[in-house]
């Protein structure tokens, strides 16, 4: 039940944020559906078909489905509220990241894997419904830019890993890597920090 209310949390703020991006574009209620839905399930059912989960976990529990139709709705109703869409995104997609990096390697350790390819899953899972929609949408997708996006995932989950040595319970592991991944995003973005530049410009 925990896992799941976490993965519950994480679908909803990644609707959300796919249904704020496909507004900004100005896209039909069918764009904005489906953006909502690719960014909500992306990641996640990359990780389930390498991992060789079948059919995908959005397939074998109809409440995710309804969950992403709900927040599509909620987001569309409410976009007047929603209407600093550039804070709103980053919000939504920062929670999102947080909670999604947790629910991927929870997935990643129920399939017995090592340590270091649960990180690269929960990553994966945080990072690629957004690389879908901003690929979809024609942005170029956060993860490629200088912000600190992946590598607060990546941070988060060797967080875990480390804190495991001390802690038993898993839940609070798992909360304070979620926490990791968020406060490292916003800590990044507020005071400005990115990773170094390997262009140069030719003189």
């Amino acid at each position: 039940m925990f896992f799941q209310t976490l993965d519950i949390l994480g679908t909803i703020a990644f609707a959300i944020s796919g249904v704020l991006v496909a507004m900004h574009k100005r896209m039909d209620a069918f764009g904005v559906l489906i953006i909502a839905f690719v960014t909500a399930v992306g990641g996640g059912t990359l990780r389930d078909v390498l991992i060789g989960i079948a059919p995908v976990s959005w397939m074998r529990n109809m409440t995710f489905v309804y969950v992403i139709l709900g927040s599509a709705i909620f987001a569309v109703v409410f976009r007047n509220q929603l209407k600093h869409l550039r804070k709103s995104l980053f919000l939504f997609d920062t929670l999102g990241i947080g909670l999604y990096t947790v629910v991927g390697i929870e997935t990643a350790l129920v399939a017995g894997l090592h340590p270091i390819i649960c990180i690269a899953l929960g990553t994966m899972t945080a990072c690629f419904g957004g690389v879908i929609r901003d690929i979809l949408c024609n942005e170029i997708p956060v993860i490629f830019r200088k912000e600190i996006y992946a590598t607060a995932c990546i941070l988060g989950g060797a967080t875990y890993f480390l804190l495991r040595v001390f802690l038993k319970d898993e839940n609070y592991l798992f909360i304070i890597a979620g926490l990791v991944v968020i406060v490292v995003r916003l800590v990044a973005v507020r005071f400005k920090v990115s990773l170094p530049s390997i262009y140069r410009e030719e003189k």
